[in-house]
């Protein structure tokens, strides 16, 4: 009667009043996850496989994580439903919708979310880059194209194949920066993209993925250009663009 066309979803009312009339052994939280999920699928209905997987024991990794946070029920009202929310509050909403493609772990981030420990990694790279770009355009009193200036490629930070011997170029050179633009484009996608992605999977895998993406910026210029010198954090930033790469496409 309510899926006369065999479509396998009917509507979350119909379903709700399904399962108070007949007192369905379906627990408040796991009626809450399927809301949710219903919610953030196409259709804005409760699907039956959803409802069969959430009973028996194939749930998924949703579920799961879900569950594992604990069988606190979901608020019902949307998140962009939600009024008197602070800034930064406003912001975690942002992350959310930003970085998570599920509608219920958008809710689950949003509403177990902590400030500590806060992104600080991208914050302190970011800044980091933008005092070694003062300090040197201070120091050689040029703020564009500064590769061009003498003294700026005999910086202990610049990489360049021909000093690959010294180990730590291979990530330094991220603290350099050819000019204004580069270091603004940089930084810009760092606090864009990166913050919003350490928010939610926190520091050790963004770390890993911003230094692995520099490291591969070195390692393909010893390959393909061995007279080339290397600056700026492109390759990191690059690394970030890729991992946000699948929340724009699904």
């Amino acid at each position: 009667q309510l899926d006369p066309e065999n479509t396998g979803f009917i509507g979350v009312e119909p379903f709700a009043s399904l399962v108070h009339s007949h007192e369905l052994p379906l627990d408040p939280a796991k009626l809450d996850m399927l809301v949710a999920l219903a919610q953030g699928n196409a259709e804005g209905q409760v699907c039956y496989q959803e409802l069969v997987d959430l009973i028996s024991s194939k749930r998924s990794s949703s579920f799961k994580r879900a569950i594992a946070n604990g069988q606190r029920a979901l608020p019902r009202d949307g998140l962009l439903d939600e009024t008197g929310l602070g800034f930064y509050k406003r912001f975690v909403r942002y992350v959310a919708y930003e970085i998570l493609p599920c509608e219920m772990d958008r809710r689950w981030y949003f509403y177990q979310h902590r400030a500590c420990p806060p992104p600080v990694f991208m914050a302190a790279v970011t800044l980091t880059q933008i005092i070694v770009f003062l300090c040197y355009g201070a120091r050689l009193n040029k703020w564009v194209l500064q590769t061009y200036h003498p003294e700026y490629m005999k910086s202990p930070l610049v990489y360049h194949p021909g000093h690959r011997a010294r180990a730590w170029r291979f990530l330094t050179y991220m603290f350099m920066h050819v000019g204004l633009e580069q270091l603004g484009f940089n930084a810009l996608l760092q606090l864009m993209i990166g913050v919003p992605l350490e928010m939610v999977h926190g520091i050790l895998r963004i770390s890993f993925l911003y230094l692995a993406g520099v490291l591969a910026g070195s390692l393909t210029v010893s390959i393909t250009d061995m007279r080339a010198p290397l600056v700026g954090g492109s390759g990191g930033v690059y690394a970030l663009c890729s991992a946000h790469l699948a929340n724009v496409v699904m």
